[in-house]
Protein backbone atom coordinates (compact mmCIF):
# COMPACT_ATOMS: atom_id res chain seq x y z
CA UNK A 1 0.00 0.00 0.00
CA UNK A 2 1.07 3.17 -0.60
CA UNK A 3 0.65 5.68 2.24
CA UNK A 4 1.73 8.87 0.47
CA UNK A 5 -0.32 10.58 -2.53
CA UNK A 6 1.80 10.10 -5.57
CA UNK A 7 1.17 9.65 -9.04
CA UNK A 8 2.93 6.86 -10.12
CA UNK A 9 4.57 8.68 -13.19
CA UNK A 10 6.06 5.24 -14.56
CA UNK A 11 2.52 3.45 -14.96
CA UNK A 12 0.82 6.85 -17.08
CA UNK A 13 4.19 7.26 -18.96
CA UNK A 14 2.94 4.54 -21.01
CA UNK A 15 -0.37 5.70 -22.42
CA UNK A 16 -0.64 8.37 -24.83
CA UNK A 17 -1.64 11.87 -23.88
CA UNK A 18 -5.45 12.45 -24.89
CA UNK A 19 -6.80 15.82 -25.78
CA UNK A 20 -9.28 17.66 -24.06
CA UNK A 21 -12.51 15.86 -26.02
CA UNK A 22 -11.53 12.75 -25.56
CA UNK A 23 -9.85 12.82 -21.99
CA UNK A 24 -13.02 14.66 -20.12
CA UNK A 25 -16.09 14.76 -22.80
CA UNK A 26 -16.22 11.48 -24.75
CA UNK A 27 -13.79 9.28 -22.24
CA UNK A 28 -13.89 5.52 -21.78
CA UNK A 29 -12.77 5.81 -18.56
CA UNK A 30 -15.05 4.76 -15.90
CA UNK A 31 -14.08 7.29 -13.49
CA UNK A 32 -14.61 10.19 -16.30
CA UNK A 33 -17.82 8.76 -16.54
CA UNK A 34 -18.92 8.33 -13.29
CA UNK A 35 -17.93 11.72 -12.47
CA UNK A 36 -19.63 12.85 -15.75
CA UNK A 37 -22.74 10.55 -14.45
CA UNK A 38 -22.57 12.90 -10.84
CA UNK A 39 -22.29 16.34 -12.03
CA UNK A 40 -25.24 15.78 -14.33
CA UNK A 41 -26.99 14.18 -11.97
CA UNK A 42 -26.27 16.70 -9.34
CA UNK A 43 -27.74 19.58 -12.55
CA UNK A 44 -30.62 17.90 -12.59
CA UNK A 45 -31.45 17.14 -9.05
CA UNK A 46 -31.02 20.87 -8.63
CA UNK A 47 -33.41 21.59 -11.79
CA UNK A 48 -36.00 19.46 -10.63
CA UNK A 49 -35.90 20.84 -6.92
CA UNK A 50 -35.84 24.04 -8.17
CA UNK A 51 -39.89 22.98 -9.96
CA UNK A 52 -41.40 21.65 -6.67
CA UNK A 53 -40.20 25.05 -5.33
CA UNK A 54 -42.27 26.56 -7.62
CA UNK A 55 -45.51 24.25 -6.88
CA UNK A 56 -44.88 24.52 -3.16
CA UNK A 57 -45.74 28.28 -3.77
CA UNK A 58 -49.45 27.22 -5.25
CA UNK A 59 -50.05 24.74 -2.83
CA UNK A 60 -49.77 27.38 0.35
CA UNK A 61 -50.94 30.25 -1.25
CA UNK A 62 -53.49 29.62 -4.08
CA UNK A 63 -54.39 32.20 -6.58
CA UNK A 64 -52.14 34.26 -5.35
CA UNK A 65 -49.70 35.80 -7.99
CA UNK A 66 -46.12 36.17 -7.88
CA UNK A 67 -45.56 39.32 -10.65
CA UNK A 68 -41.92 38.68 -11.08
CA UNK A 69 -42.38 34.90 -11.66
CA UNK A 70 -45.27 35.85 -13.94
CA UNK A 71 -43.02 37.95 -16.31
CA UNK A 72 -40.26 35.23 -16.08
CA UNK A 73 -42.43 32.64 -17.28
CA UNK A 74 -45.10 33.99 -19.95
CA UNK A 75 -48.65 34.21 -19.81
CA UNK A 76 -48.52 30.71 -20.79
CA UNK A 77 -47.72 29.38 -17.43
CA UNK A 78 -48.29 31.84 -15.47
CA UNK A 79 -50.40 34.77 -16.48
CA UNK A 80 -50.55 37.89 -14.12
CA UNK A 81 -48.10 36.04 -11.70
CA UNK A 82 -50.72 33.26 -11.17
CA UNK A 83 -49.95 29.48 -12.14
CA UNK A 84 -52.52 28.45 -14.16
CA UNK A 85 -53.30 24.91 -13.29
CA UNK A 86 -52.16 22.71 -16.37
CA UNK A 87 -48.63 24.18 -15.56
CA UNK A 88 -48.97 23.18 -11.67
CA UNK A 89 -49.20 19.75 -13.17
CA UNK A 90 -46.27 20.02 -15.64
CA UNK A 91 -44.48 21.17 -12.27
CA UNK A 92 -45.64 18.03 -10.53
CA UNK A 93 -45.09 15.57 -13.44
CA UNK A 94 -41.28 16.77 -14.44
CA UNK A 95 -40.27 16.95 -10.59
CA UNK A 96 -41.28 13.55 -10.34
CA UNK A 97 -39.48 12.23 -13.59
CA UNK A 98 -36.64 14.18 -12.98
CA UNK A 99 -35.85 13.72 -9.55
CA UNK A 100 -36.19 9.88 -10.42
CA UNK A 101 -34.96 9.14 -14.12
CA UNK A 102 -32.20 11.98 -14.26
CA UNK A 103 -31.07 12.64 -10.71
CA UNK A 104 -31.05 9.86 -8.21
CA UNK A 105 -31.10 6.85 -9.75
CA UNK A 106 -28.31 8.55 -12.38
CA UNK A 107 -26.41 9.16 -9.22
CA UNK A 108 -26.73 6.34 -7.11
CA UNK A 109 -26.24 3.66 -9.89
CA UNK A 110 -24.25 5.72 -13.12
CA UNK A 111 -22.09 7.91 -10.49
CA UNK A 112 -21.11 6.02 -7.58
CA UNK A 113 -21.41 2.61 -9.01
CA UNK A 114 -18.95 3.90 -12.28
CA UNK A 115 -16.39 5.53 -10.09
CA UNK A 116 -16.31 2.88 -6.92
CA UNK A 117 -17.70 -0.70 -8.27
CA UNK A 118 -14.30 -1.00 -10.58
CA UNK A 119 -12.33 0.25 -7.73
CA UNK A 120 -13.55 -1.83 -5.02
CA UNK A 121 -13.11 -5.19 -7.26
CA UNK A 122 -9.65 -4.12 -8.30
CA UNK A 123 -10.64 -4.12 -11.60
CA UNK A 124 -8.76 -1.37 -14.29
CA UNK A 125 -12.25 -0.34 -16.07
CA UNK A 126 -15.50 -1.38 -16.23
CA UNK A 127 -15.52 -4.86 -18.69
CA UNK A 128 -17.22 -2.96 -21.96
CA UNK A 129 -15.89 1.29 -21.84
CA UNK A 130 -17.09 1.99 -24.69
CA UNK A 131 -20.96 0.85 -24.02
CA UNK A 132 -19.96 2.49 -20.59
CA UNK A 133 -19.53 5.72 -22.32
CA UNK A 134 -22.73 4.95 -24.55
CA UNK A 135 -24.93 4.52 -20.97
CA UNK A 136 -23.85 8.27 -20.26
CA UNK A 137 -24.51 10.06 -23.55
CA UNK A 138 -27.92 7.58 -24.00
CA UNK A 139 -29.01 9.58 -20.74
CA UNK A 140 -27.58 13.03 -21.35
CA UNK A 141 -29.72 12.93 -24.82
CA UNK A 142 -32.49 11.63 -22.58
CA UNK A 143 -32.14 14.72 -20.53
CA UNK A 144 -31.81 17.17 -23.40
CA UNK A 145 -34.95 15.93 -24.41
CA UNK A 146 -37.18 16.21 -21.47
CA UNK A 147 -35.90 19.56 -20.60
CA UNK A 148 -36.72 20.79 -24.72
CA UNK A 149 -40.24 19.62 -23.96
CA UNK A 150 -40.61 23.08 -21.74
CA UNK A 151 -40.35 25.07 -24.88
CA UNK A 152 -42.59 22.62 -26.63
CA UNK A 153 -46.11 24.18 -27.51
CA UNK A 154 -48.46 23.58 -24.59
CA UNK A 155 -45.27 22.73 -22.60
CA UNK A 156 -43.85 19.57 -20.91
CA UNK A 157 -45.50 16.56 -19.82
CA UNK A 158 -48.41 17.09 -17.67
CA UNK A 159 -49.77 13.39 -16.70
CA UNK A 160 -47.63 13.23 -13.53
CA UNK A 161 -44.45 11.13 -13.12
CA UNK A 162 -46.54 7.50 -13.78
CA UNK A 163 -48.29 8.87 -16.96
CA UNK A 164 -51.22 6.83 -16.57
CA UNK A 165 -53.58 6.21 -19.76
CA UNK A 166 -55.89 7.77 -21.19
CA UNK A 167 -55.17 11.12 -20.45
CA UNK A 168 -51.44 10.72 -20.92
CA UNK A 169 -52.73 9.29 -24.39
CA UNK A 170 -54.43 12.49 -25.58
CA UNK A 171 -52.36 15.06 -23.66
CA UNK A 172 -50.76 18.21 -25.82
CA UNK A 173 -47.34 17.19 -27.17
CA UNK A 174 -45.18 17.47 -24.07
CA UNK A 175 -46.26 13.96 -23.65
CA UNK A 176 -44.57 12.42 -26.90
CA UNK A 177 -41.02 14.61 -25.76
CA UNK A 178 -41.48 12.62 -22.53
CA UNK A 179 -41.71 9.00 -24.11
CA UNK A 180 -39.24 9.45 -26.49
CA UNK A 181 -36.56 11.01 -23.63
CA UNK A 182 -37.68 8.07 -21.49
CA UNK A 183 -36.86 5.78 -24.05
CA UNK A 184 -33.33 6.96 -24.53
CA UNK A 185 -33.07 7.17 -20.19
CA UNK A 186 -33.97 3.36 -20.15
CA UNK A 187 -31.73 2.30 -23.33
CA UNK A 188 -28.77 4.31 -20.84
CA UNK A 189 -29.99 1.92 -17.99
CA UNK A 190 -30.17 -1.41 -20.24
CA UNK A 191 -26.18 -0.57 -21.64
CA UNK A 192 -25.67 0.30 -17.84
CA UNK A 193 -26.57 -2.36 -16.20
CA UNK A 194 -25.10 -5.17 -18.83
CA UNK A 195 -22.00 -3.74 -18.07
CA UNK A 196 -22.06 -4.18 -14.53
CA UNK A 197 -22.82 -7.18 -14.07
CA UNK A 198 -20.03 -9.06 -16.49
CA UNK A 199 -17.34 -6.56 -15.26
CA UNK A 200 -18.38 -8.03 -10.85
CA UNK A 201 -18.76 -11.33 -12.48
CA UNK A 202 -15.71 -11.08 -14.92
CA UNK A 203 -13.16 -8.29 -13.67
CA UNK A 204 -12.70 -9.58 -9.73
CA UNK A 205 -9.25 -9.05 -8.94
CA UNK A 206 -6.97 -12.45 -7.43
CA UNK A 207 -8.08 -13.12 -3.72
CA UNK A 208 -11.64 -11.41 -4.17
CA UNK A 209 -14.41 -13.75 -4.14
CA UNK A 210 -18.09 -13.09 -4.00
CA UNK A 211 -17.75 -13.50 0.05
CA UNK A 212 -14.76 -10.54 0.72
CA UNK A 213 -17.00 -8.42 -1.86
CA UNK A 214 -17.92 -5.24 0.00
CA UNK A 215 -21.86 -4.43 0.40
CA UNK A 216 -21.55 -1.91 -2.03
CA UNK A 217 -21.03 -4.31 -4.75
CA UNK A 218 -23.50 -6.63 -3.65
CA UNK A 219 -26.44 -3.58 -3.92
CA UNK A 220 -24.74 -2.52 -7.12
CA UNK A 221 -25.10 -6.21 -8.85
CA UNK A 222 -28.49 -6.71 -7.59
CA UNK A 223 -29.61 -3.14 -8.80
CA UNK A 224 -27.97 -3.74 -12.02
CA UNK A 225 -30.11 -6.98 -12.60
CA UNK A 226 -33.54 -5.30 -11.34
CA UNK A 227 -32.84 -2.51 -14.25
CA UNK A 228 -31.76 -5.20 -16.65
CA UNK A 229 -35.48 -7.24 -15.79
CA UNK A 230 -37.44 -4.79 -14.99
CA UNK A 231 -36.83 -1.26 -17.29
CA UNK A 232 -37.87 -3.40 -20.76
CA UNK A 233 -41.61 -3.94 -20.03
CA UNK A 234 -41.77 0.04 -19.70
CA UNK A 235 -39.93 0.76 -22.41
CA UNK A 236 -42.05 -1.35 -24.41
CA UNK A 237 -44.64 0.65 -23.08
CA UNK A 238 -43.08 3.93 -23.70
CA UNK A 239 -43.21 2.25 -27.62
CA UNK A 240 -47.10 1.60 -27.15
CA UNK A 241 -48.12 5.12 -26.23
CA UNK A 242 -46.15 6.40 -28.68
CA UNK A 243 -47.74 4.36 -31.34
CA UNK A 244 -51.27 5.44 -29.96
CA UNK A 245 -50.60 8.92 -29.92
CA UNK A 246 -48.53 9.16 -33.43
CA UNK A 247 -49.43 6.34 -35.22
CA UNK A 248 -52.98 5.76 -34.72
CA UNK A 249 -53.35 3.13 -31.99
CA UNK A 250 -55.84 1.92 -29.05
CA UNK A 251 -53.47 -0.16 -27.18
CA UNK A 252 -54.26 1.81 -23.77
CA UNK A 253 -57.54 3.41 -25.48
CA UNK A 254 -60.55 1.78 -24.37
CA UNK A 255 -63.77 1.77 -26.45
CA UNK A 256 -66.20 4.85 -26.37
CA UNK A 257 -64.21 7.42 -24.95
CA UNK A 258 -65.47 10.57 -24.61
CA UNK A 259 -63.45 13.72 -23.51
CA UNK A 260 -65.58 17.17 -23.13
CA UNK A 261 -68.43 15.62 -24.70
CA UNK A 262 -66.22 15.04 -28.26
CA UNK A 263 -65.52 11.02 -29.44
CA UNK A 264 -61.61 11.00 -29.03
CA UNK A 265 -60.74 8.72 -32.47
CA UNK A 266 -58.55 5.73 -33.03
CA UNK A 267 -60.76 4.27 -29.48
CA UNK A 268 -61.54 0.62 -28.78
CA UNK A 269 -59.94 -2.41 -27.77
CA UNK A 270 -57.27 -0.48 -25.51
CA UNK A 271 -56.38 -1.15 -21.78
CA UNK A 272 -55.98 1.98 -19.61
CA UNK A 273 -54.58 -0.60 -16.93
CA UNK A 274 -52.32 -2.59 -19.08
CA UNK A 275 -50.03 0.65 -18.78
CA UNK A 276 -50.74 0.39 -15.03
CA UNK A 277 -49.19 -2.84 -14.93
CA UNK A 278 -46.03 -2.64 -17.25
CA UNK A 279 -45.87 0.78 -15.41
CA UNK A 280 -45.79 -0.59 -12.15
CA UNK A 281 -43.83 -3.73 -12.67
CA UNK A 282 -40.54 -1.08 -13.27
CA UNK A 283 -41.90 1.57 -10.88
CA UNK A 284 -41.34 -0.65 -7.73
CA UNK A 285 -38.36 -2.32 -8.27
CA UNK A 286 -37.22 1.05 -8.91
CA UNK A 287 -37.59 2.01 -5.59
CA UNK A 288 -34.93 -0.32 -4.65
CA UNK A 289 -32.87 0.62 -7.67
CA UNK A 290 -33.14 3.80 -5.76
CA UNK A 291 -32.66 2.35 -2.10
CA UNK A 292 -30.11 -0.64 -2.15
CA UNK A 293 -27.26 1.76 -3.75
CA UNK A 294 -28.02 3.85 -0.81
CA UNK A 295 -27.84 0.84 1.83
CA UNK A 296 -24.56 -0.36 0.09
CA UNK A 297 -22.85 3.42 0.86
CA UNK A 298 -24.44 3.29 4.32
CA UNK A 299 -22.78 0.29 4.86
CA UNK A 300 -19.14 1.34 3.66
CA UNK A 301 -19.91 4.34 5.58
CA UNK A 302 -21.08 2.92 9.01
CA UNK A 303 -18.42 0.00 8.93
CA UNK A 304 -15.56 2.35 8.43
CA UNK A 305 -16.83 4.54 11.56
CA UNK A 306 -17.64 2.12 14.16
CA UNK A 307 -14.29 1.17 13.95
CA UNK A 308 -15.95 -3.11 13.54
CA UNK A 309 -16.96 -5.35 11.25
CA UNK A 310 -20.33 -5.31 10.40
CA UNK A 311 -22.92 -7.00 12.25
CA UNK A 312 -24.20 -10.03 10.03
CA UNK A 313 -22.50 -9.33 6.78
CA UNK A 314 -23.84 -12.24 5.06
CA UNK A 315 -26.98 -11.64 6.46
CA UNK A 316 -27.14 -8.42 4.83
CA UNK A 317 -26.17 -9.85 1.51
CA UNK A 318 -28.81 -12.25 1.25
CA UNK A 319 -31.03 -9.67 2.23
CA UNK A 320 -30.19 -8.03 -0.73
CA UNK A 321 -30.88 -11.00 -3.04
CA UNK A 322 -33.88 -11.68 -1.37
CA UNK A 323 -35.08 -8.02 -2.07
CA UNK A 324 -34.14 -7.99 -5.58
CA UNK A 325 -36.29 -11.03 -6.40
CA UNK A 326 -39.41 -10.86 -4.46
CA UNK A 327 -39.34 -6.67 -5.43
CA UNK A 328 -40.80 -8.44 -8.88
CA UNK A 329 -43.96 -9.90 -7.15
CA UNK A 330 -45.30 -6.91 -5.53
CA UNK A 331 -46.31 -4.20 -8.33
CA UNK A 332 -50.00 -4.44 -8.49
CA UNK A 333 -49.96 -3.27 -4.34
CA UNK A 334 -50.20 0.36 -6.45
CA UNK A 335 -53.42 -0.68 -8.08
CA UNK A 336 -55.92 -1.98 -5.40
CA UNK A 337 -57.72 0.66 -5.90
CA UNK A 338 -58.46 -0.67 -9.95
CA UNK A 339 -60.90 -2.92 -8.89
CA UNK A 340 -58.56 -5.79 -8.31
CA UNK A 341 -59.82 -9.39 -7.12
CA UNK A 342 -59.65 -10.27 -3.58
CA UNK A 343 -57.54 -13.64 -4.47
CA UNK A 344 -54.86 -11.47 -6.12
CA UNK A 345 -55.18 -8.41 -4.25
CA UNK A 346 -54.52 -10.81 -0.99
CA UNK A 347 -51.77 -12.16 -2.84
CA UNK A 348 -49.94 -8.78 -3.59
CA UNK A 349 -50.23 -7.71 0.09
CA UNK A 350 -49.03 -10.80 0.89
CA UNK A 351 -45.83 -10.91 -1.18
CA UNK A 352 -45.80 -6.96 0.65
CA UNK A 353 -45.43 -7.44 3.82
CA UNK A 354 -42.96 -10.17 2.92
CA UNK A 355 -40.36 -7.91 1.24
CA UNK A 356 -40.82 -5.62 4.11
CA UNK A 357 -38.88 -8.00 6.58
CA UNK A 358 -35.20 -8.16 4.67
CA UNK A 359 -35.16 -4.55 4.82
CA UNK A 360 -36.00 -4.71 8.61
CA UNK A 361 -32.74 -7.29 8.82
CA UNK A 362 -30.43 -4.62 6.84
CA UNK A 363 -31.91 -1.92 9.15
CA UNK A 364 -31.38 -4.10 12.14
CA UNK A 365 -27.79 -5.54 11.30
CA UNK A 366 -26.50 -1.70 10.74
CA UNK A 367 -28.12 -0.56 14.13
CA UNK A 368 -26.27 -3.42 15.67
CA UNK A 369 -23.03 -2.61 13.90
CA UNK A 370 -23.27 0.91 16.08
CA UNK A 371 -23.57 -0.87 19.53
CA UNK A 372 -20.96 -0.97 21.33
CA UNK A 373 -18.77 1.02 18.73
CA UNK A 374 -16.20 3.92 19.26
CA UNK A 375 -18.19 6.33 16.88
CA UNK A 376 -16.75 8.91 15.06
CA UNK A 377 -19.02 11.13 14.26
CA UNK A 378 -17.67 12.42 10.73
CA UNK A 379 -20.25 14.74 8.36
CA UNK A 380 -20.35 11.01 6.31
CA UNK A 381 -21.69 9.15 9.47
CA UNK A 382 -23.50 11.53 10.44
CA UNK A 383 -25.60 11.55 6.99
CA UNK A 384 -24.93 7.42 7.51
CA UNK A 385 -26.68 7.68 11.13
CA UNK A 386 -29.55 9.60 9.87
CA UNK A 387 -30.81 7.56 6.87
CA UNK A 388 -31.51 4.67 9.59
CA UNK A 389 -34.64 6.52 11.03
CA UNK A 390 -35.74 8.53 8.33
CA UNK A 391 -35.61 5.37 6.06
CA UNK A 392 -37.21 3.33 8.75
CA UNK A 393 -40.48 5.73 8.92
CA UNK A 394 -40.39 5.32 5.17
CA UNK A 395 -40.44 1.76 4.93
CA UNK A 396 -42.50 1.10 8.12
CA UNK A 397 -45.53 3.94 6.59
CA UNK A 398 -45.67 2.00 3.45
CA UNK A 399 -47.20 -1.05 5.63
CA UNK A 400 -50.05 0.13 5.53
CA UNK A 401 -50.31 1.26 1.87
CA UNK A 402 -49.79 -2.54 0.86
CA UNK A 403 -52.75 -3.76 2.99
CA UNK A 404 -56.67 -3.48 1.02
CA UNK A 405 -58.23 -2.26 4.19
CA UNK A 406 -55.82 0.84 5.41
CA UNK A 407 -54.85 1.65 1.62
CA UNK A 408 -58.66 2.53 0.45
CA UNK A 409 -58.61 5.17 3.32
CA UNK A 410 -54.94 6.55 2.43
CA UNK A 411 -54.55 5.93 -1.40
CA UNK A 412 -53.77 9.05 -3.67
CA UNK A 413 -53.73 11.24 -0.68
CA UNK A 414 -50.19 13.01 0.86
CA UNK A 415 -49.90 10.35 3.19
CA UNK A 416 -48.76 8.41 0.22
CA UNK A 417 -46.03 11.58 -0.83
CA UNK A 418 -44.80 11.61 2.66
CA UNK A 419 -44.25 8.09 3.07
CA UNK A 420 -42.39 7.99 -0.81
CA UNK A 421 -40.03 10.77 -0.19
CA UNK A 422 -38.95 9.41 3.63
CA UNK A 423 -37.67 6.66 1.27
CA UNK A 424 -36.29 8.47 -1.51
CA UNK A 425 -35.34 12.01 0.02
CA UNK A 426 -34.38 11.90 3.88
CA UNK A 427 -33.34 8.15 3.15
CA UNK A 428 -31.49 7.84 -0.57
CA UNK A 429 -30.32 11.37 -1.34
CA UNK A 430 -28.95 11.33 2.89
CA UNK A 431 -27.34 7.78 2.07
CA UNK A 432 -25.64 9.58 -1.61
CA UNK A 433 -25.29 12.77 0.70
CA UNK A 434 -22.87 10.18 2.78
CA UNK A 435 -21.29 8.64 -0.04
CA UNK A 436 -20.07 11.93 -1.53
CA UNK A 437 -18.64 13.46 1.59
CA UNK A 438 -16.80 9.69 2.10
CA UNK A 439 -15.05 9.55 -1.31
CA UNK A 440 -14.73 13.30 -2.38
CA UNK A 441 -11.49 12.96 -1.04
CA UNK A 442 -10.70 9.64 -3.34
CA UNK A 443 -11.97 11.64 -6.00
CA UNK A 444 -10.49 15.36 -5.65
CA UNK A 445 -7.57 14.50 -3.45
CA UNK A 446 -8.82 16.89 -0.95
CA UNK A 447 -11.22 17.01 1.91
CA UNK A 448 -14.77 18.48 2.12
CA UNK A 449 -14.81 21.32 4.57
CA UNK A 450 -16.37 19.48 8.26
CA UNK A 451 -18.56 22.53 9.53
CA UNK A 452 -19.60 23.29 6.06
CA UNK A 453 -20.87 19.63 6.00
CA UNK A 454 -21.97 19.66 9.28
CA UNK A 455 -24.62 22.67 9.04
CA UNK A 456 -25.68 21.28 5.67
CA UNK A 457 -26.26 18.06 7.53
CA UNK A 458 -27.83 19.50 10.71
CA UNK A 459 -30.23 22.01 8.90
CA UNK A 460 -31.23 19.18 6.02
CA UNK A 461 -32.34 17.14 8.67
CA UNK A 462 -34.79 19.52 10.39
CA UNK A 463 -35.72 21.04 7.24
CA UNK A 464 -36.44 17.33 5.56
CA UNK A 465 -38.76 16.45 8.45
CA UNK A 466 -40.41 19.32 8.55
CA UNK A 467 -41.37 18.72 4.31
CA UNK A 468 -43.09 15.30 4.70
CA UNK A 469 -43.85 14.52 8.68
CA UNK A 470 -46.50 16.99 8.05
CA UNK A 471 -47.89 15.22 4.56
CA UNK A 472 -48.07 12.22 6.60
CA UNK A 473 -50.62 13.84 8.95
CA UNK A 474 -52.32 15.34 6.50
CA UNK A 475 -52.72 12.18 4.63
CA UNK A 476 -54.41 10.05 7.45
CA UNK A 477 -56.96 13.34 7.66
CA UNK A 478 -57.70 12.17 3.98
CA UNK A 479 -56.42 15.14 1.89
CA UNK A 480 -55.82 14.12 -1.48
CA UNK A 481 -52.60 15.01 -3.10
CA UNK A 482 -53.45 16.20 -6.87
CA UNK A 483 -55.36 19.22 -6.10
CA UNK A 484 -54.35 22.55 -7.70
CA UNK A 485 -56.17 24.85 -4.56
CA UNK A 486 -55.98 22.47 -1.66
CA UNK A 487 -58.23 25.12 -0.13
CA UNK A 488 -61.41 23.92 -2.60
CA UNK A 489 -62.66 21.76 0.09
CA UNK A 490 -63.76 22.68 3.80
CA UNK A 491 -61.31 20.10 5.16
CA UNK A 492 -58.38 21.58 2.81
CA UNK A 493 -59.08 24.40 4.21
CA UNK A 494 -58.43 23.48 8.01
CA UNK A 495 -55.12 21.70 6.83
CA UNK A 496 -53.75 25.01 5.31
CA UNK A 497 -51.35 26.03 8.07
CA UNK A 498 -50.02 22.68 7.51
CA UNK A 499 -49.64 23.78 3.38
CA UNK A 500 -47.96 27.07 4.37
CA UNK A 501 -45.85 25.10 7.27
CA UNK A 502 -44.60 22.74 4.61
CA UNK A 503 -43.71 25.08 2.02
CA UNK A 504 -41.39 27.17 4.30
CA UNK A 505 -39.79 24.28 5.41
CA UNK A 506 -39.14 23.07 1.74
CA UNK A 507 -37.82 26.84 0.65
CA UNK A 508 -35.80 26.39 3.89
CA UNK A 509 -34.54 23.24 2.62
CA UNK A 510 -33.06 24.55 -0.72
CA UNK A 511 -31.54 27.15 1.19
CA UNK A 512 -29.51 24.28 3.71
CA UNK A 513 -27.79 23.08 0.34
CA UNK A 514 -25.84 26.37 0.14
CA UNK A 515 -23.32 25.30 2.43
CA UNK A 516 -22.86 21.99 0.20
CA UNK A 517 -23.06 23.86 -2.87
CA UNK A 518 -20.05 26.32 -1.82
CA UNK A 519 -17.99 23.28 0.05
CA UNK A 520 -18.43 20.90 -2.85
CA UNK A 521 -16.82 23.74 -5.23
CA UNK A 522 -14.48 25.80 -2.58
CA UNK A 523 -13.08 22.20 -1.73
CA UNK A 524 -11.63 21.54 -4.92
CA UNK A 525 -9.28 23.99 -5.04
CA UNK A 526 -8.67 25.18 -1.23
CA UNK A 527 -9.80 21.99 0.56
CA UNK A 528 -7.02 20.55 2.54
CA UNK A 529 -4.94 17.88 0.81
CA UNK A 530 -5.55 14.67 1.57
CA UNK A 531 -1.84 13.07 3.00
CA UNK A 532 -2.73 9.55 2.44
CA UNK A 533 -4.19 7.51 0.21
CA UNK A 534 -6.44 6.25 2.88
CA UNK A 535 -7.42 9.09 4.88
CA UNK A 536 -10.47 7.20 6.39
CA UNK A 537 -8.02 4.25 7.47
CA UNK A 538 -10.52 2.40 5.94
CA UNK A 539 -9.96 -1.44 4.48
CA UNK A 540 -11.59 -2.06 0.92
CA UNK A 541 -9.62 -2.06 -2.14
CA UNK A 542 -10.88 1.40 -3.32
CA UNK A 543 -8.40 3.19 -1.10
CA UNK A 544 -5.01 1.27 -2.36
CA UNK A 545 -5.10 3.19 -5.43
CA UNK A 546 -3.35 6.41 -5.41
CA UNK A 547 -5.22 9.66 -5.39
CA UNK A 548 -6.98 10.50 -7.45
CA UNK A 549 -6.83 6.83 -9.23
CA UNK A 550 -5.07 7.12 -12.34
CA UNK A 551 -6.24 5.44 -15.87
CA UNK A 552 -5.90 1.72 -15.33
CA UNK A 553 -6.33 2.46 -11.54
CA UNK A 554 -3.71 0.62 -10.12
CA UNK A 555 -0.25 0.67 -10.40
CA UNK A 556 -0.16 -2.95 -10.23
CA UNK A 557 -3.08 -5.78 -9.89
CA UNK A 558 -4.23 -5.45 -6.35
CA UNK A 559 -4.73 -8.84 -4.62
CA UNK A 560 -7.11 -9.54 -2.01
CA UNK A 561 -5.95 -11.42 1.35
CA UNK A 562 -9.31 -10.91 3.41
CA UNK A 563 -13.05 -10.08 4.04
CA UNK A 564 -13.73 -6.50 3.61
CA UNK A 565 -14.57 -5.40 7.29
CA UNK A 566 -12.06 -6.33 9.50
CA UNK A 567 -11.65 -3.83 11.94
CA UNK A 568 -9.80 -3.88 15.73
CA UNK A 569 -9.13 -7.24 15.38
CA UNK A 570 -7.80 -8.34 18.29
CA UNK A 571 -4.03 -8.46 19.12
CA UNK A 572 -3.67 -6.38 15.80
CA UNK A 573 -1.21 -3.19 16.71
CA UNK A 574 -3.80 -1.07 13.80
CA UNK A 575 -7.47 -0.82 14.34
CA UNK A 576 -7.90 -1.96 10.70
CA UNK A 577 -6.40 -4.57 8.58
CA UNK A 578 -6.79 -3.46 4.64
CA UNK A 579 -8.02 -6.54 2.65
CA UNK A 580 -5.22 -5.46 0.13
CA UNK A 581 -1.98 -5.67 2.90
CA UNK A 582 -0.76 -9.20 3.01
CA UNK A 583 0.17 -9.69 6.63
CA UNK A 584 2.21 -12.93 8.22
Amino acid sequence: MSEVVNHHPVHEAHHEELGFLRKYVFSTDHKVIGIQYGLTALVFLLFGFSLIMLLRWQLAYPGKPVIWLGKILGENFMPGGIMLPEFYNMLGAMHGTIMVFLGIVPLAVGAFGNYVMPLQIGAPDMAFPKINAASYWFYFVGGVVMLYSFFVPGGPAQGGWTSYTPLADIAPVGQTWWLVGMVFLITSSLLGSINFIVTIVQMRTKGLSFWRLPVFVWAQFVTAFLLLLAFPPLEAAAVLQLMDRLAGTSFFLPSGLVVSGQMIPNTGGGSPLLWQHLFWFLAHPEVYVLILPGMGIVAEVIANNTRKPLWGYKTIVFSILFIGGMSFTVWAHHMFMTGMGTTMSTFFQTTTMIISIPSVIILTSLLLSLWGASIRFTTPMLFAIAFLPMFAIGGLTGLPLGLTTSDIHLHDTWYVIGHFHYVVAPGTIFALFAGIYYWYPKVTGRMLNSVLGKIHFWLSLVFMNGVFLPMLIQGMAGMNRRYYDPTATPWGKAMQPFMEFISWSAWLLAISQIPFVINFFWSMWKGRKVTSDNPWDATTLEWSAPTPPPHGNFPTPPEVYREPYEYSVPGKEKDFSPQFIKEA
